[in-house]
């Protein structure tokens, strides 16, 4: 969600439950960047058959 009303509003991401989170897009964008890293590194251990959990 980008807020257009406010241009002080920083964009959020709202996740559906009954408390209703709102969590800055920023946050979102490093989570994520974080998953493709996790992601990545279990691809490259899978295709090298590897069986300990990569961190």
């Amino acid at each position: 969600m980008i807020p257009d009303e406010d241009s002080a509003l920083e964009p959020t991401v709202r996740v559906f439950s009954p408390e209703g989170h709102v969590i800055p897009y920023e946050i979102v964008c490093w989570f994520m960047e974080h998953v493709a890293g996790q992601v990545e590194a279990c691809r490259i251990a899978f295709e090298q058959g590897e069986s300990a959990v990569v961190e």
